[in-house]
């Protein structure tokens, strides 16, 4: 019999993660079946995500929202009795993996309001709320990874909560993280206080860059001469992958080497890399392209329900493909930028994009909610 694909990517050392929360998935079991299958080790949220789920009329959503508007509660005190409810009972359904997992298995994660991306001390205090509401050692409260963000995961980290960094784009950007959570981790040290159950990982957002630069390539590829538009051409869906064996290197130099070893003799882990945004957007690429270049050990991989189905039904695990695939990685970054490509700009734009996009999705579902509780009450 085939083994399981994500059991045999988890076996190189790479924990599946799905990307998508809802309470029909918690209810019906379905969740729990994935867990036991060894197909997911973990479970992401964003606003978006919870955007999906409580603005459908699916589930115990327009029931549970016509109960808390009945007791008076705000759409904002709505969402977060809602999102805690599924949270808690996520990360309990995964916290035998976590128990036994190997330090990146077994986790939840809950985001703070993307209005604060550009507040640090509005940042730590709902960073700690939500860490006290939800009282679970297998929670990440995600923390964007703006300019503000930085001293907030210092910070969040010193004080012992366990955080997940989102919205990473660039090896500059990974390395300002990598730095914080460091820092954070000998500000603990030096105060005597332990490590034990202190968890962290960087989300660094794979396809969003393939999107964005492919869109620059074929742009200039049009005022190209036709020889200089095959080879623009020829570029695209490369920058993603090479973009993150960048930040792979990174990762390396900051939690594998010497930089780490009195940390980790202190009891300190790694702030695992985890991809994230990986699935594929651009329907003439492969459907498991992000997860099949992208395989390797100490990494975290958080999918879409349909790419986790797509790897099941035609993945194959070969080995790490990361280190083989650095030189060429180099070779493409070099090209890209002889192509007149900055990623570092692409980059940028993306974390502002990305930002953006998550407060719209946060101010839509508080509109949706805030819809939802007059006409539900008003059928009562």
């Amino acid at each position: 019999m085939k083994k399981n694909s994500c059991v045999a990517l988890h076996e190189l050392g790479q924990s599946v993660w799905l990307d998508t929360i809802n309470d029909g998935l918690i209810q019906s079991g379905e969740l729990e079946s994935l867990v036991r299958s060894g197909t997911v080790y973990g479970v992401t949220s964003n606003p978006t995500i919870f955007k999906a789920a409580i603005g459908s009329n699916k589930y115990s959503y327009p029931q549970e929202i016509v109960r808390l508007a009945g007791a008076g509660k705000s759409a904002e005190e709505i969402f977060d009795e809602l999102s805690a409810r599924d949270i808690v009972r996520t990360a309990d359904l995964l916290a035998e993996t976590y128990r036994k997992g190997t330090g990146r298995d077994g986790f939840v994660s809950l985001e703070v309001p993307p209005s604060l991306a550009f507040d640090t001390e509005g940042t730590i205090a709902e960073a700690k709320r939500l860490w006290k509401k939800i009282h679970r050692p297998n929670l990440f409260v995600k923390v964007p990874a703006t300019p503000a963000g930085i001293p907030a995961i210092e910070a969040l980290i010193a004080d012992g909560v366990s955080i997940n960094v989102t919205l990473m784009f660039s090896a500059p950007q990974y390395v300002t993280v990598a730095e914080a959570y460091k820092r954070g981790i000998d500000r603990r040290i030096g105060a005597g206080l332990p490590l034990d159950g202190l968890h962290s990982v960087g989300s660094l957002f794979v396809s969003r860059l393939d999107t964005s630069v492919d869109k620059e390539l074929e742009e200039k590829a049009k005022l190209a001469p036709p020889a200089e538009r095959e080879r623009l051409l020829a570029l695209r869906g490369k920058a993603a992958v090479a973009n993150a064996l960048h930040v792979w290197e990174e990762y390396r130099a900051q939690f594998f080497g010497p930089n780490f070893e009195d940390r980790r003799r202190a009891g300190a882990r790694p702030q695992w890399l985890l991809w994230a945004s990986t699935g594929t957007k651009n329907p003439s690429y492969s459907d498991v392209k992000y997860v099949d270049e992208l395989a390797g050990p100490d990494t975290i991989n958080t999918m879409p329900r349909e790419t986790i189905d797509a790897f099941l039904d035609h993945g194959t695990v070969t080995g790490n493909h990361l280190d083989p695939a650095i030189e060429a990685a180099r070779r493409t970054r070099q090209a890209l930028a002889e192509a007149g490509i900055s990623l570092q700009t692409h980059c940028e734009r993306l974390l502002v994009d990305g930002v953006k996009s998550f407060s719209a999705s946060f101010d839509e579902m508080m509109e949706v909610i805030r819809e939802r509780s007059v006409t539900l009450l008003q059928r009562r």
